[in-house]
């Protein structure tokens, strides 16, 4: 599935695995530094206009920023919490189950749009790519998909190829009317953490690759592209998580 080597993630990963237990003050830093990185990138591929400082501002002192919208500020707090729900319930062995989905959607939508949070859709869902409209599964369609879907999540091992995959049909399904990409990416970095690597994040930067990738796996010409977009992130961040805790 990966287009990066093997070698580079495994050693990278041993190196971390090498380094545990990892110091909780040191840890803490690093997952809270990564936490607002999360919820800055998630939310600025959406279309959010808070910078990643700004982002900070939010998170950590309240602070409302002049001349961006309330939903802005409402989305980085829900994102927010979404991460820190990904975080424990990473630390429990029980499978992952459709409920744990509908949750994390819950909490990424509960201040910015409460009246659809862990609500699945009741509206056609499409997007517009390169060849045209393509429309997603209908909303009747919806609860049997996530059930198939909730199957295999319970099963699957916690590896980055069951996070990026569960990534990409959960998006595939988009079983929301809105939050489905953020939702999926939280559900990918769950996975992620479970398995014991750090979390991904696709940054502003890489919208456009990710975007094209996502509509080139819908149109049914393969999912090579967001694969390879999604371990060179991982291999970035196994990167970063190795030098700053041998740092600490």
């Amino acid at each position: 599935m990966s287009s990066i080597p093997d070698a580079v993630n495994i050693a990278k990963k041993k190196r971390l695995d090498e380094l545990r237990p990892l110091r909780s003050k040191a840890l803490g830093k690093l997952e809270h530094y990564y936490d607002i990185e999360l919820t800055y990138t998630s939310n600025a591929i959406e279309g959010n206009t808070l910078s990643a400082v700004e982002t900070t501002l939010v998170i950590e002192q309240g602070i409302t920023i002049g001349g961006k919208p309330l939903k802005d500020h409402l989305e980085a707090l829900d994102h927010y919490d979404a991460i820190r729900y990904v975080r424990e319930l990473a630390r429990q062995a029980t499978p992952l189950t459709e409920s744990d989905v509908r949750n994390l959607h819950r909490l990424v939508m509960q201040r910015s749009a409460p009246e659809i949070a862990g609500k699945y859709a009741d509206l056609p869902r499409y997007v517009r790519t390169e060849t045209g409209r393509d429309s997603f599964p209908s909303p009747v369609e919806i609860p049997a998909l996530m059930g198939d879907f909730a199957a295999w999540l319970a099963h699957a091992p916690d590896s980055p190829d069951t996070a990026f995959t569960a990534h990409l049909r959960l998006v595939g399904i988009h079983p929301f009317n809105d939050g489905n990409g953020r939702t999926a990416r939280l559900l990918m970095n769950l996975v992620l953490i479970r398995g014991g690597y750090p979390p991904v994040a696709v940054r502003p930067e890489d919208r456009l690759e990710y975007i094209r990738s996502l509509q080139q796996e819908q149109g049914g010409q393969g999912a090579e592209g967001l694969n390879s977009l999604l371990y060179r992130r991982l291999d970035a961040t196994l990167e970063e998580y190795v030098s700053a805790l041998d740092e600490a």
